[in-house]
């Protein structure tokens, strides 16, 4: 007799509702196995026939750490494409290759960690790579795109499930663990959120990951805006993943626990879903659950909430559902398409500076290609393996012939003498031809390629090897043996030439001269050991330092000065290696080239005028521009990174990439890097008033575009603008039409133009288009912290139509009726501190650990704060403050008397213990008054409250 088939489970039946499955498999799951399940790599539930799933696989602009892949422009040059269709097709390519290589490799996920939407504030930030603008609006935008594209079109199922990354206020690489990011109300709301929100509320991502920065002195791993905010914009359920390490820090390094129990259910209750600690052992975090429940720090419904969130992802990407999976059998992976998707991108993500005339280059006549990048095809940390590659010197090889092209790197090529008198030698390597063969072929992965123990050590011979030695700034330099391979140290200390490029979480290929004596000290910067030669061979370790004398064979400057003498145009590739000098973990110093780069160029324009400098880099930079005919940017490409440039600079594309950020003059124009305050620190194009030295949006063509008929009209839900866009020019082109707005006679301090909407379009010579702009009334609102909502203010806006946001060619002004702003009724409600107009000297830092903010001095000095047009109605009889710590608060009306001054009697001890603190007040005036608060000492002030 045949047994009968057990009945199916709900959670496996693809005909109820989601929420019903994840309910009956939520209960299924014993409470170790649901504790489990909270590790970024969930085990497997045989009993059930569930799989093991792990959270996060990096895909920022290609399938990245998981071997070939098709590898497209770095965010930011996603960004400077200003093109959303573009993005959403390269999301598209990168979440079907995602799905390809997982049927062959289980290790590649589909909850995928990208794209990275902090903004790109300050451009010194070491992860400029990563964003795609300074603007939240163009942020937004390419944002949904590219999660759009990554989540698939299915009304159900998902390719893969994107996770946006860093909540919150994220842009310093510099102690990012610790510091905090002192982030005003307005800030909050009308600059970081606003990045986030509009591709949360698109429906087309699963969750986001919390930054290891502090947030208004509140770690974003325990913020309340993940509730307050986040999970308030929709009704799916949102996945969110702790950073690396993160939840630890909560107490190693932030110490704002006492205990990992402790910081582990607060993580859990503010809403982190999936702790990313301890790589793949999850016995620790495990642990840590276990033991806030037992101490009644957690609750099973705390954990099954979080579990929740999880399953409800697994099942929207079908994990449960094979036969109905619409992506199952996706098998794309360096497709045709996805290779002239790589170019396109590329093409499109190209910049024109500046241009006297001299591009597009001729079809005739010789070019000098010269610079450290010139024959580079440059990976960033979250790049996936080249398949294919093309370095610029090898697009202009293809465009125009090896036989009109000359070449010199411009490195300096030198020899390093020991202090007995030998020079270091790179003993030949046994596989070099194999290694050429695979560096060609893209086989390489440098970002991964480990320490190489199996070839011989650096020794020292009376000859020596010739070394190209190129200085990255700051002092910072790679070697590199006359085959191509990079000087490196693997874990046994000893100096091979293995690295096919430099990379890695710790780049082990860069080093530092250091004078000393006679000579100089060679220090490797991976390990902070200086440089011996020892019986076994050349190492770096610790003990007496081998003394070297530097002997340059040949400079790099000379190199390039005969090959831009002899051509008749010469283009300098320049830029930075992403992976020193600013990167994931590292702020850069300066906008400055470095240099040696400085030189090069600089050789290159005395023996040669017709100078093209191509900057291929992740960040902007300070150049003087000044004598230069012609200046392109470009985002390191990917793949196709040469052959676009080549194709640009040959006039076979009309360049049409716009910067995403504000190009600044010089350093001196920065503002402090920790400074997150963008409206009073009059940060990026929206507030600055310096003279950039090229502005947001900028970006020129080979054609000449021409704007006419801008029109305006209020509608009932907000503004109709439309203007027409026309080619002038003799070739087809693209033009990004922008739309700025400004308040005219704005009650606060509003940008000087804020961008409303843009278009990427088309046109032949002689072609025209009309673009138009449904502005909802919420695009001139701003947030009104005496109100703590957004309000549209009564009065006149002035639309702006141009190329940039310098470059206005139309404007005309409407007037919208809006909602008059209210006196603050500080009688009825007091003031939260936080909600100022205007501050000095202060930052805003956490009121308790689980919500709310005061405002206290930095360093414990003096700071004001400024709060404007506040309802005393007749009078006040009391004032009272809450405050913890120890100084003085002195609450005064502005250019009028002090009203009180209070101080706690003695320190609170604890800065969440707060007391209220009350003084009487004789003969206030009464009316609507601006009010100033003078803080002084190590105190906290959370409140004012007023008595009438």
């Amino acid at each position: 007799m045949t047994a009968p088939t057990p009945p199916t489970p709900p959670f496996r039946d693809p005909d109820l509702p989601f929420a019903e499955r994840i309910d009956d498999l939520l209960s299924r799951l014993t409470l170790d196995e649901r504790i489990g399940f909270l590790h970024q790599f969930g085990p497997a539930v045989e009993r059930l026939g569930v799989a093991a799933f792990r959270t996060g696989q990096e895909a920022l602009h290609g399938v990245a750490w998981m071997g070939p892949a098709t590898v497209f422009p770095q965010a930011v040059g996603l960004g400077a494409t200003w093109n959303e269709d573009l993005v959403r097709r390269v999301g598209e390519a990168v979440s079907r290759e995602a799905r390809a290589m997982r049927a062959h490799d289980e290790r590649v996920g589909l909850n995928v960690w990208s794209p990275t939407v902090n903004l790109l504030r300050h451009p010194l930030w070491g992860r400029n790579e990563e964003g795609y603008s300074e603007d939240p609006r163009l942020t937004s935008a390419i944002a949904t795109a590219y999660t759009r594209g990554l989540r698939g079109d299915h009304p159900v199922y998902w390719r893969t499930a994107p996770v946006l990354k860093h909540w919150l206020a994220h842009n310093n690489e510099t102690r990012r663990d610790t510091t905090s990011s002192s982030v005003r109300p307005r800030v909050l709301h009308e600059y970081d959120l606003r990045a986030f929100r509009g591709a949360v509320e698109a429906g087309t991502v699963a969750g986001v990951m919390p930054a290891y920065n502090l947030v208004n002195g509140r770690p974003n791993h325990v913020s309340p805006y993940l509730r307050e905010h986040l999970r308030a914009w929709t009704d799916e359920e949102l996945l969110v993943c702790s950073d690396a390490g993160a939840p630890s820090n909560l107490v190693d390094s932030e110490h704002y626990f006492d205990t990992h129990e402790e910081a582990t259910a607060a993580a859990l209750r503010a809403g982190v879903d999936s702790f990313t600690d301890h790589g793949t052992d999850s016995s620790t975090v495990v642990a840590r659950i276990k033991g806030a429940l037992d101490q009644g720090l957690l609750t099973e419904e705390d954990i099954d909430t979080a579990v929740r969130r999880q399953l409800s992802v697994r099942f929207r990407l079908g994990e449960f559902d094979p036969g109905r999976d619409p992506y199952a059998g996706e098998r794309a992976f360096d497709t045709p398409e996805h290779r002239a998707l790589a170019q396109e991108a590329a093409e499109q993500a190209v910049v024109l500076l500046k241009n006297d005339g001299l591009l597009p280059l001729a079809p005739e006549g010789r070019i000098a290609v010269v610079g450290l990048l010139a024959d580079e095809c440059k990976l960033d940390w979250y790049s996936g393996s080249l398949i294919h590659r093309s370095t610029p010197l090898e697009g202009l090889y293809e465009r125009f012939g090896a036989d009109r092209v000359d070449f010199a790197e411009g490195v300096d090529r030198v020899l390093l003498r020991t202090s007995a008198g030998a020079f270091l030698h790179v003993p030949p390597a046994p596989d070099a031809p194999e290694t050429t063969r695979r560096r060609e072929e893209g086989a390489l992965d440098p970002a991964l390629l480990p320490g190489r123990t199996d070839l011989p050590p650096l020794t020292t011979a009376p000859e020596g090897t010739e070394l190209a030695l190129v200085d990255w700034g700051n002092g910072v330099l790679t070697l590199r043996a006359p085959d191509g391979r990079y000087l490196s140290v693997a874990d046994d200390g000893c100096l091979r030439a293995s690295a096919d490029q430099p990379g890695g979480w710790v780049v082990q290929e860069t080093f530092r001269l250091e004078p000393h004596g006679d000579g100089q000290l060679l220090r490797h910067l991976g390990t902070g050991h200086p440089v011996r030669v020892t019986p076994d061979g050349v190492r770096a370790a610790e003990g007496e330092p081998e003394v070297f004398e530097l002997v340059v064979t040949e400079r790099g400057e000379d190199a390039v000065a005969r090959a831009a003498a002899a051509a008749d145009v010469v283009v300098v590739v320049a830029g930075n290696d992403p992976h020193i000098n600013g990167r994931e973990t590292e702020d850069r110093t300066t906008l400055r080239l470095p240099a040696q780069q400085e030189r090069l160029l600089c050789a290159a324009r005395t023996a040669n005028p017709r100078t093209v400098l191509t900057l291929v880099s992740a960040y902007p930079y300070a150049v003087d521009a000044a004598d230069l005919p012609a200046v392109l940017w470009t985002a390191h490409g990917g793949q196709a990174a040469g052959t676009a440039l080549a194709r640009v600079l040959a006039g076979d594309v009309s360049p049409a990439g716009r910067l995403p950020q504000t190009w600044y003059a010089d350093d001196a124009g920065l503002p402090e890097l920790l400074d997150y305050d963008v409206i009073g620190g009059r940060q990026t194009y929206l507030y600055f008033e310096g003279a950039p030295l090229f502005p947001f949006g900028h970006g020129l063509s080979y054609a000449a575009f021409t704007y006419g008929e801008l029109t305006a009209d209020v509608t009932e839900s907000g503004v109709r603008a439309a203007f027409e866009v026309t080619n002038a020019g003799a070739v087809a082109a693209d033009e990004v039409a922008q739309l700025y707005g400004r308040a005219v006679n704005a009650s606060v301090p509003r940008p000087r133009r804020e961008l409303l909407g843009h278009r990427r379009v088309t046109l032949a010579p002689g072609e025209s288009t009309r673009l138009l702009f449904d502005l909802p009334l919420s695009a001139f609102a701003f947030w009104d912290v005496a109100a703590g909502r957004w309000r549209v203010g009564p009065g006149a806006y002035e639309l702006l139509a141009g190329a940039s946001s310098e470059d206005v060619r139309l404007s005309t002004t409407v007037t919208l009726e809006g909602e008059p702003g209210a006196p603050r009724p500080v009688v009825e409600h007091g003031l939260d501190t936080a909600d100022f107009d205007e501050q000095s000297g202060t930052e805003i830092v956490d009121r308790t650990k689980e919500s709310g903010d005061a405002v206290t001095p930095l360093g414990g000095k003096d700071g004001e704060l400024l709060y404007r047009r506040c309802d005393l109605g007749a009078g006040v009889r009391e004032v009272s403050v809450e405050v913890s710590g120890t100084g003085t608060v002195e609450v005064a009306l502005e250019g009028g008397p002090l009203l009180a001054s209070l101080s706690p009697e003695a320190p609170t001890g604890d800065p969440y213990a707060y007391v209220t603190l009350t003084e009487p007040v004789d003969g206030t005036p009464g009316g609507v008054r601006d009010l100033r608060l003078r803080v002084r000492g190590a105190l906290r002030v959370a409140r004012v409250g007023f008595t009438a």
